[in-house]
């Protein structure tokens, strides 16, 4: 049987839930999403959540609260999934990227400071920097944040991989130091609604925008249109927007496995634990955690030193003959073909090339068994004793 790099874990109450939404007479907006908005918004600390059917969606929306439009640049890492990076290029604006700390693989603050004073000189700053809490692991958001007071830039959070961590000892998702924070709950990410995503927010005015954009920009406030309601049916559409709803059937599993959340954390962190003390081989660098911070383990990713790229390739193969799936994540984004044609040199971000040359995503999900563990590690100290 493969061991998949990850998982998701769904019981009977998760089930049940779904069950009882199906027999339900609502199966989309009805009363359960907005209750599901609820429960991650109070166990976050952020005043406002509003769910939708992905966290590319939710990034887009958030991109779009913001009022980010063409001529606009936005600066995000370059080791994340492309969603991080399109969400700009779908409302038109310019992208750019900002090198990763080799310790901790997120947004170097030292290196974007001195790109925003570069920026700055050449009047290129960015409308929005996008930090990415990569594997679940915080970035350093006090010090990203004091450096948007000094150039006037906004935070959007893409914690996709972070529900659950915490940065100096408060949630991520609370919105402290950013306008709006972003959650995937896709099915290998730390709760799972099949598919979906989610934006919260402490502002009323962004809530209430990207709410409304969600839903094609209909809406049925009469503060909001143009001349009185012609009945209790009326309804306008004020701009374009999107079907990015999340149904009520997504949102009773999401609202069931939140209830877990902790004791899914508590499984990834015990096994990131025993990878960390059981990888003896000093050809595997395991990740580092700040003391601020507290990952939520989504994935678990190590470094590699092998003598080339074509012996990482080596592992790779031997690794899924031997029913492991490993991974990678990710490659930089300005490598793929379609950012190939903004200009992007591989040399300006020498951190995030050497990351994907050694990095390697081992499998991390909260039931797996220390068996289907031992095996991992077992093969991979008997490659590297090759």
């Amino acid at each position: 049987m493969i061991i998949p790099y990850g998982r998701h874990e769904i019981d009977n109450d998760d089930v049940n839930s779904v069950v009882e939404v199906l027999e339900n007479k609502f199966l989309t907006q009805g009363d359960v999403v907005p209750e599901f908005e609820r429960e991650v918004s109070s166990f976050c600390g952020a005043h406002h959540a509003i769910a939708l059917n992905s966290a590319t969606s939710a990034l887009h929306l958030a991109c779009r609260a913001l009022e980010v439009k063409r001529g606009d640049i936005v600066w995000t890492s370059p080791i994340s999934f492309v969603a991080s990076a399109n969400c700009a290029i779908y409302c038109g604006a310019k992208i750019d990227f900002v090198d990763i700390n080799p310790n901790t693989n997120n947004i170097d603050p030292t290196l974007l400071k001195l790109k925003l004073i570069k920026a700055k000189k050449n009047n290129q700053l960015p409308k929005v920097v996008i930090p990415v809490h990569l594997c679940g692991l915080p970035c350093e958001m006090s010090t990203i944040w004091e450096l948007s007071k000094e150039f006037n830039f906004q935070i959007i959070e893409d914690a996709s991989h972070a529900l659950g961590a915490e940065y100096n000892s408060t949630r991520i998702g609370n919105c402290k130091y950013s306008s709006i924070t972003v959650f995937s709950f896709h099915p290998v990410k730390m709760i799972t609604t099949g598919e979906g995503g989610m934006a919260l927010t402490n502002s009323r005015e962004i809530y209430e925008r990207i709410k409304l954009l969600r839903s094609h920009g209909i809406t049925k406030e009469s503060k909001l249109m143009d001349k009185e309601k012609e009945g209790p049916w009326y309804y306008q559409q004020i701009e374009l927007g999107y079907n990015y709803r999340m149904t009520d059937i997504q949102a009773a599993l999401g609202i069931s496995q939140l209830k877990k959340l902790e004791k899914f954390i508590l499984n990834r962190s015990t096994l990131a634990e025993r990878y960390i003390k059981n990888l003896k081989s000093s050809k595997f660098k395991t990740p580092l955690i700040p003391n601020n911070a507290k990952s939520s383990w989504h994935l678990f990713v190590v470094k590699i030193s092998l003598n080339s790229f074509d012996e990482k390739r080596i592992l790779f193969e031997y690794l899924i003959k031997n029913k492991i799936q490993v991974n990678l994540h990710y490659i930089p984004i300005y490598s793929h073909p379609f950012y190939k044609n903004f200009g992007f040199k591989k040399e300006d971000f020498p951190n995030s090339e050497k990351y994907y040359k050694e990095a390697l995503t081992l499998p991390l999900f909260s039931n797996l068994s220390f068996l289907e563990q031992d095996k991992i590690i077992t093969k991979l100290e008997k490659f590297s004793n090759k």
